[in-house]
Order: structure tokens, then C-alpha cells, then sequence
């Protein structure tokens, strides 16, 4: 019989991580992808509110404000909801 080389084993805290990647996979991925929708519809939300302030082309302008804030609710609820998750 083979004993197991303790080279090849885990320690705890290595198998923990990888049994959460197994339930959650590409969560790493998807925060980042919320991180970087979020951050652009800051930026649009950022642009259209001074076009607004400046009240130049107030018909699109509001519009795609309320678009980038609401890409960036969205954005924020995701992460929660991730958040969440990992937790139970």
C-alpha cells in the first residue's frame, strides 16, 4: 500500500478555498465584471449630471442619467447579492 505524500495534501485553509470555488465558480470574475459596470456608469452618470447642470441637450441628457444610475443600482445590488451569498 502507497502512504500519500504529505506534499500532495491540503493544508485547511487551501481546501476551504477551493471547495468555495466549486460552489461559487468565476466569482472572482463576476465581482469584477460588477466592479467595472459600476465604475462606467458612475463615470455616464458623472457626465450626463454636469450636462444637466449646464443645461445643454437636456432631452438625452436625462434620459442616459437615469440609465447610468440605474446601471449603477443594478451594479451595487449585484455585489450585494453576492456578498450574500459567500456569507450562508
Amino acid at each position: 500500500m502507497v502512504e500519500p505524500n504529505s506534499k500532495n495534501r491540503l493544508n485547511p485553509e487551501q481546501y476551504a478555498r477551493l471547495k468555495a470555488e466549486m460552489t461559487t465558480p468565476y466569482r472572482g470574475l463576476r465581482q469584477f465584471i460588477y466592479l467595472g459596470a459600476g465604475a462606467s456608469g458612475l463615470i455616464g452618470a458623472f457626465v450626463f449630471f454636469f450636462q444637466l447642470l449646464a443645461r445643454r441637450d437636456i432631452d438625452s441628457a436625462l434620459p442616459n442619467l437615469a440609465l447610468q444610475v440605474g446601471i449603477v443600482a443594478l451594479m451595487v445590488f449585484l455585489w450585494r447579492w453576492e456578498q450574500r451569498r459567500q456569507r450562508l
